[in-house]
Formats: C-alpha cells, sequence, structure tokens
C-alpha cells in the first residue's frame, strides 16, 4: 500500500473488544453471556442507524444504555447489573496485539488517529485505560458532525484536518459496513476481520484484509 500518511482506526470491535463487559461478568450472567453480548452490540448499532435516519441523535453513551436496558429485558438479566455492565463498557479490553502494533507505527511517520461513534469522554477513558497514551495524534469523535458512521461526514473529518486526499488514508475496522463507507469515501479500507466472518454487499471490497493487527505492519 503506497502513499498511506495517515492510519485512521475504528475504536469498537477494532481496537477494544466490545463483549468484553459481558465476559467479565459471564460468572452472573451465566451461559448466555456471549448471546447478549452480541444482542447488546447488534442493538447499539441498530440504534446509530435509525437515529440518524430519523435525524433524532443521542450520543453514544445514551445509545449504549438504551440498548443494554432492551438486552437486559429480552434475557432476563437482574437489573441491579446494569451499573456494573456500563462501568466495564467504559474500560473495555484493548485485543492483545494492539499496543506494540500502535507503537510501532507510532515509530514511524504516519499520523495515528481513531474514528469512532464514541463520544471523546469515552474514547479517552478508553484509551486511558488500555495505557494507550501519546499514541495517537487525534481522537475524531462523530459528536463533532452529529451524525453516526457511515455517514460521509464523519469520514470527512480526518481528510479536513490533515489536509490529505482520502486514498492517502488507511482505514481499518472489524465492521464491514465500516469498511464499506470508508471505502466508499474513498479511503485505503482494511477489513479486520477476527472472527473468520462474511463481508457484506455493500459495494465495497476491501483490497486487504487481515485476521489482526500485527498484519498491518506487513501492509503499509
Amino acid at each position: 500500500m503506497k502513499n498511506i500518511k495517515a492510519i485512521v482506526f475504528d475504536a469498537y470491535g477494532t481496537l477494544f473488544d466490545v463483549n468484553s463487559a459481558a465476559d467479565k461478568c459471564r460468572g452472573k450472567i451465566g451461559d448466555k453471556w456471549e448471546l447478549f453480548a452480541s444482542h447488546w452490540r447488534a442493538t447499539q448499532l441498530e440504534y446509530t442507524w435509525l437515529r440518524s435516519l430519523m435525524k433524532r441523535h443521542k450520543n453514544f453513551w445514551q445509545v449504549t444504555e438504551d440498548s443494554l436496558d432492551k438486552s437486559m429485558k429480552v434475557f432476563k438479566i437482574d437489573v441491579s447489573m446494569k451499573n456494573e455492565l456500563l462501568d466495564l463498557y467504559k474500560v473495555l479490553s484493548s485485543y492483545p496485539e494492539v499496543k506494540a502494533v500502535l507503537k510501532s507505527l507510532r515509530a514511524k511517520e504516519y499520523k495515528l488517529a481513531v474514528l469512532s461513534n464514541g463520544t471523546p469522554a469515552l474514547l479517552n477513558e478508553l484509551i486511558r485505560s488500555n495505557s494507550l497514551e501519546d499514541i495517537f495524534d487525534d481522537i475524531f469523535s462523530i459528536e463533532k458532525v452529529g451524525i453516526y458512521k457511515p455517514d460521509t461526514k464523519v469520514y470527512a473529518m480526518p481528510v479536513e484536518k490533515y489536509q490529505i486526499r482520502s486514498e492517502e488514508i488507511a482505514f481499518l475496522s472489524s465492521n464491514t459496513w465500516d469498511v464499506s463507507g470508508g471505502g466508499n469515501y474513498g479511503y485505503n479500507a482494511i477489513w479486520v476481520n477476527r472472527n473468520n466472518n462474511i463481508f457484506d454487499n455493500l459495494d465495497y471490497k476491501p483490497k486487504n484484509e487481515v485476521n489482526n493487527l500485527t498484519q498491518l505492519l506487513d501492509i503499509v
């Protein structure tokens, strides 16, 4: 991949494990914890898209809480666990290779950034709790434009900040709809396919697919 000037990462599911909050409560939730975690995540994303279409914006933390309320009812999880799950969501675990890969990239001349649905406060707490301070040049939150991915206003933020072309950005996400959103905007979008999933049919196919971020070091 040539002429890359900036490497931009999605946060949730790409750098940070969205299932780790429920995983840490598996002893209380029981065997259904994975199905619950998947439902929580799917509902959270669905709410971001629906709110964007309805032009009824709530920030990502409010959406996360709303989707948790529904998911706890669906899976009949004791409401007394709500605050514990929300607190754990603020400090999701990063994937094992993330820190080492980011440090390797930091040693090079790329701009490094996060581009996420999360609020600035949420993203800064995730980065702090995973000891990733001083890694990123910028943390781009959709709150600046007031609409969720995959709206083009979101993907335009790094281009406008760095005054570079969209094709000079390598964008990584584990979410196929996000890869397609960034790729259709003009990014060199890379799919982080951690779970051997099938890519969606959304008029974009990534040129590069990796199983984890370590493989990125062989691409850029």
